[in-house]
């Protein structure tokens, strides 16, 4: 008996590990499901792959040789599974195409395709990347679509067709079932012993890039209010990313001009055990990063997220804590560290018909392909405890890997924003010369020579 064959597809290659909890946490549930529909391990192969499958040169110059690798795995899966990335991004990101053109090959192949859990940028009737959009989800390999946040936009993404959707836990809230072999077990604090806050910082764009007016200089003195409130409060503090290098450099920067002690900053984060274990050591979070909100939650640490973008209320509010998402106009130690406190004395309630939403439809949608006359059931949550298989802690080939991805990603924007740079101070070189020029011999000069001088110089 052939063996049947999942192309599943993440965020995997991303620096952001929160992505690599996704990966992570959709793997386990996956072979759960198999397990739960009374397949074996022989009986099945996963080939995990970055969604991005359909790369950014295709896009850029539509050369078919450079599809081949994306035909090859498409054709050679009896089912694709999209698990938890932000797949229906278009505002600002290219993400959207991709999702089309492996769509169309999916269709093409004749490969059904489930989407578990990914992220839903809004409907807009008038956009056509958004229409775009629209159609590629109603070719007939959609079987089944479910969010994390944005159901009502989804509906509207799906409304010409019979494709089940739902709203669902994003995977990674049950990282501390997946992740149960790598963190170690989060203690109360000593008595005398300061509570430790979890500070999250972002890359210095992110806020431009979603249409807020709060620029570097802006998080940098909101982080230093923070922190000199905490201290004073008696509260210890650890400043970390998710992963992410950009992140990093914000974070770099600002250990190094406003001298913060090394001992309070965490530099890099590499892995999920890394992330994993800085958060289920602390008593409380303050968060941009969603992830960084989400995983906090699997481990029972109260957050508070910083809403940059609209998925971070909307993880909020599925989790019956809408209040712990903070606004922009509530970026200010004095509103957020109560609203920390206040989360840190009530704790965590965590529902387990929500925490099991994830797994019980992406059961459902592998059952409908796999065995749809089956009277299988999806297992219970405390089923689930035993039942998914964890996650094994990174190898030292794996960390190494990793740190490889992320130093050429680095290197390469190093070498962007350097040329970047050396083309700004050419320009300014320029126009200082065109200037000297102007003053130096505009008497003189036919009025045709000084109408190009001033038209380059303006250009």
């Amino acid at each position: 008996m052939a063996k049947f064959r999942i192309l599943l597809l993440t965020n995997r290659d991303s620096d952001n590990v929160g992505d690599q909890i996704i990966e992570g946490s959709v793997l386990s549930i996956i072979k759960g499901i198999m397990s739960n529909l009374g397949l074996t391990p022989d009986e099945y192969s996963i080939n995990s792959r970055a969604a991005g499958i359909v790369s950014k040169k295709f896009l850029k110059t539509g050369d078919p040789k450079l599809l081949e690798d994306a035909k090859k795995a498409i054709s050679n899966a009896d089912l694709i599974i999209f698990g938890g990335a932000p797949l229906f991004n278009y505002k600002y990101q290219s993400f959207y195409r991709r999702t089309i053109t492996t769509l169309e090959l999916a269709n093409e192949y004749n490969v059904p395709v489930i989407f578990s859990s990914i992220g839903v940028e809004s409907y807009d009737p008038d956009n056509p990347k958004s229409q775009a959009l629209k159609a590629a989800l109603e070719l007939p390999c959609v079987r089944q679509i479910t969010t994390r946040d944005d159901l009502e936009s989804l509906r509207k993404y799906t409304e010409s067709t019979n494709i089940p959707v739902a709203r669902v836990a994003d995977p990674a809230v049950l990282a501390d079932i997946v992740y149960r072999d790598v963190a170690t077990p989060r203690t109360l604090p000593a008595v005398g012993r300061a509570k430790t806050i979890g500070l999250v910082v972002t890359r210095a764009g992110i806020f431009a890039d979603n249409g807020i007016s709060w620029n570097e200089s802006k998080q940098r003195r909101f982080w230093l209010d923070i922190i000199a409130q905490l201290t004073e409060r008696g509260y210890d503090y650890r400043l970390f990313t998710t992963g992410h290098f950009s992140d990093e450099v914000f974070l770099d920067a600002l250990f190094r001009k406003k001298k913060i002690p090394a001992r309070n900053v965490v530099f890099t984060v590499n892995t999920p055990d890394e992330l994993v274990q800085e958060l289920n050591e602390c008593d409380g979070v303050i968060a941009f990063r969603l992830h960084a909100s989400i995983t906090s939650f699997a481990y029972s640490v109260p957050s508070i997220g910083l809403s940059w973008n609209f998925k971070v209320p909307y993880f909020y509010d599925s989790i019956g804590y809408s209040e712990r998402a903070v606004p922009p106009e509530q970026w200010n130690a004095g509103a957020v560290i109560p609203a920390l406190e206040r989360a840190m004395v009530s704790g965590i309630d965590r529902d387990e018909e929500f925490l099991t939403s994830v797994y019980n439809t992406l059961f459902e949608g592998i059952k409908s392909v796999i065995a749809p006359d089956s009277s299988f059931e999806p297992y219970s949550y405390e089923q689930l405890k035993t039942k998914l298989p964890p996650q094994p802690a990174t190898t030292a080939a794996q960390y190494k890997l990793r740190s490889q991805i992320k130093f050429r990603r680095t290197y390469e924007n190093y070498q962007r924003y350097y040329r970047y740079y050396l083309a700004a101070e050419r320009r300014k070189l320029e126009q200082v010369s065109l200037r000297r020029r102007l003053s130096q011999s505009v008497i003189g000069l036919s009025y045709r020579r000084v109408r190009r001088l001033f038209r380059k110089l303006f250009a």
